[in-house]
């Protein structure tokens, strides 16, 4: 990551023909949002940072004075490769701030800003390595998204039956432009979709890093006349979309989560974080699992076979279709891999409830149940409980009721956004609830 000074940032627009600047954020439900000044402008809002109406952005709390100010984030400046190359356009990440100057208390960026500084008092780094699942489908005439592919390939296929291939080249070549570092790509299970992984980093980088993924993967899919979804299950029958999140802490550039002398390769710290996240696992389902579509990945048809997503809150050191997992490396590279997370989740917001449970688990010392090793779907109910087995919550509404219950996960977003949030999302439920759906025709109206 490179660290720029003010004066970095003005020498590099101007030496790089910059025209336009975006001023970006992300609101409360993970929606990227911008305003674009000119690079005339730029040094002024370097300055004084710029001023917007909070009250027009969904998820903002709605005080009278709601004047908000975008301060950009210097060392989060990249130039848009897809934009034209006379009059660039480049993007500045931003933090939201009161007239005062103090951090805008539903500034997702600053919860999670808050979060990692709360490792830091407890000497802790997090790092985390996301692997962003999508699809890549066709659009209509209109030019609007569908759920229609013409392709067939599945789990590590290639061309000519992975039609996606060109699509994913592109994107990976426009992020490497953007200075990721992109580890490995590749065809997932379900026809039409795809994974490209790249590279750990610390918290906030990370979050920064998955927003601006989504935006290049959409764009550079719209180019080749494809929407690039990241709803987490746009197709019944297939396999949903993830956001697996590979997490670790380090103290002194030392992972801090490995033990050569455990069974399992793991230290007391990585099993106390592996405590938190399973106890407050269901309180969190709300904000990694946002959406009412979230829950048809996590709970698919009982007569489908096949499906790893975790349904249950358990873990494991073999076993990848438990909640919590632990890949095969071991040394530096131990983490632990929490696998409900999906794509249309807000990265700041997820990654600080995961933060915050697993530094609960450690100051607590709270050790975890014992692994399950076999897939808890395919055991019997009367199994689970035998095991204490609990399941995530079933879908937006369980999840939100969990959410209510756990004040850790309220006081990580706050008293005030934690309840906007749940407000906007049992709206969203009830919504969805008074829908007369398509399967309901099918089922209901030539029988009653």
């Amino acid at each position: 990551m490179s660290h720029y000074t003010k004066r970095d940032i003005l020498r590099l627009v101007e030496e790089e023909d910059v025209e336009f600047i975006r001023l970006q954020f992300a609101d409360l439900f993970g929606n990227l949002k911008n305003a674009a000044v000119t690079a005339g402008q730029l040094e002024r809002v370097l300055d004084q940072g710029y001023v917007f109406d909070g009250s027009c952005v969904e998820g903002f709390l709605h005080d009278n004075d709601m004047d908000m100010f975008l301060w950009p984030d210097l060392d989060t400046l990249a130039i848009f490769p897809w934009r034209p190359q006379q009059g660039k356009v480049a993007r500045l990440i931003c933090d939201i701030r009161r007239p005062d100057g103090t951090i805008y208390s539903a500034d997702p960026r600053g919860i999670l800003k808050r979060a990692v500084k709360h490792a830091k008092e407890m000497e802790y780094q997090f790092d985390v390595g996301p692997e962003c699942e999508f699809f890549l489908f066709h659009t209509n005439d209109e030019g609007n998204p569908t759920t229609f592919s013409h392709e067939q390939a599945g789990f590590f296929d290639m061309s000519p039956i992975d039609l996606g291939e060109n699509t994913r080249r592109d994107i990976i070549l426009t992020l490497e432009e953007m200075g990721f570092e992109v580890e490995a790509s590749y065809h997932e299970v379900a026809p039409a979709q795809h994974q490209i992984d790249f590279r750990y980093g610390e918290a906030l980088l990370t979050a920064d890093n998955i927003m601006t993924f989504k935006l290049a993967v959409k764009t550079i899919a719209k180019r080749f006349g494809l929407h690039a979804t990241f709803m987490p299950k746009p197709r019944s029958g297939l396999n949903g979309s993830s956001m697996h999140t590979n997490m670790s802490l380090s103290r002194n550039g030392k992972n801090i989560f490995q033990d050569a002398e455990d069974p399992n390769g793991l230290s007391r710290e990585a099993y106390w974080f592996i405590g938190g996240l399973l106890k407050h696992a269901r309180g969190m389902t709300a904000v990694t699992n946002p959406l009412v579509n979230s829950y048809k990945r996590i709970f698919p048809a009982r007569t489908t076979a096949g499906y790893t997503a975790p349904s249950y809150v358990t873990w494991s050191a073999v076993n990848r279709s438990q909640l919590i997992r632990i890949p095969a490396l071991r040394g530096d590279n131990t983490r632990i891999e929490l696998r409900s997370p999906d794509p249309s989740c807000n990265p700041y917001l997820a990654l600080a409830v995961c933060l915050e449970a697993g530094l609960d688990g450690i100051k607590n010392q709270i050790m975890p149940p014992a692994p399950v090793d076999r897939n808890a779907r395919r055991m019997t109910e009367e199994e689970r409980k035998a095991s204490g087995i609990e399941p995530l919550p079933r879908n937006l509404e369980e999840a939100l009721k969990a959410m209510e219950e756990d004040e850790l996960v309220k006081n990580t977003l706050g008293e005030n956004i934690s309840s906007s949030y749940i407000q906007a999302k049992r709206r969203e439920w009830e919504e969805y609830c008074a829908q007369v759906s398509e399967w309901e025709i099918e089922h209901y109206l030539h029988r009653f």
